[in-house]
């Protein structure tokens, strides 16, 4: 899933409190933003419908709902996500969550389903931690695997390991980086964080960006810089 345009590349993600001030951001955004993250803090205060009014206005929508549940549920959740028109939808990459969505989908030609890998926020100390002795790179691998040989349409990685995605499995799975931050921004509650250049260069075809630029004094400039530091990198 190539992005129609450059400006589809950069997702803004919409982790706010309320529906109004995520239009607030919206309305503020204007021609910047044109594909919008609604993940668990905005879904159930207004996130569903935000993402059918969304798609009535044109814009793409990214449901970060990271379903995680036995096949059969999954299947039957998928098949409800796609009356809302969204365009990516996120489950975790394992082969009985991932068979259920890719089912559920069905003929939907525009909803891919994305596997999320190994979330950002998480590092080899955090992994080992939770009994997790793999080497984090090889786990995000594994689970790209999960989702390629279940006919998921592309994964969720940091930029660190995106390059190592893109090489074992090349166009055959697209890539959405999460964890982006601008240079000079903060790192907040991520652990692998990269720049926006960085990500494209990994092989990222979309990078999820939020306080960035939803905490901008002007979001609209805050995601136009952004936005020519990736056409820059695509050059």
């Amino acid at each position: 899933m190539h992005p129609g345009n450059n400006n589809d590349r950069l997702i803004i993600a919409l982790d706010l409190p309320s529906a109004e001030k995520a239009e607030n951001i919206i309305d503020a955004l204007g021609d910047e933003g044109t594909f919008y993250k609604i993940g668990y803090q905005l879904m159930p205060v207004g996130g569903i419908d935000l993402a059918r009014r969304l798609n009535g206005q044109g814009k793409k929508v990214f449901l970060d709902f990271k379903f995680h549940d036995i096949g059969a549920t999954v299947e039957r959740g998928v098949k409800s996500v796609c009356a809302l028109g969204g365009d990516i939808l996120t489950v975790h990459a394992e082969p009985d969550v991932l068979k259920g969505a890719v089912q559920g989908r069905g003929g939907d030609e525009r909803l891919k389903i994305f596997g999320v890998t190994v979330l950002t926020s998480l590092d080899q100390e955090s992994l080992s931690r939770a009994g997790v002795e793999m080497k984090l790179e090889d786990l995000v691998l594994k689970r790209a695997e999960f989702a390629a040989e279940a006919g998921a349409d592309g994964v969720i990685a940091s930029a660190r390991e995106a390059s190592a995605v893109r090489a074992r499995f090349g166009d055959a799975l697209k890539i959405v980086t999460p964890g982006v931050r601008p240079k000079g921004a903060g790192a907040d509650d991520q652990k692998r964080v990269v720049t926006p250049a960085d990500a494209i260069a990994a092989g990222a075809d979309h990078l999820v960006v939020g306080r960035p630029i939803v905490a901008a004094q002007n979001p609209q400039d805050a995601a136009r810089a952004i936005q020519a530091e990736i056409a820059t990198a695509l050059r």
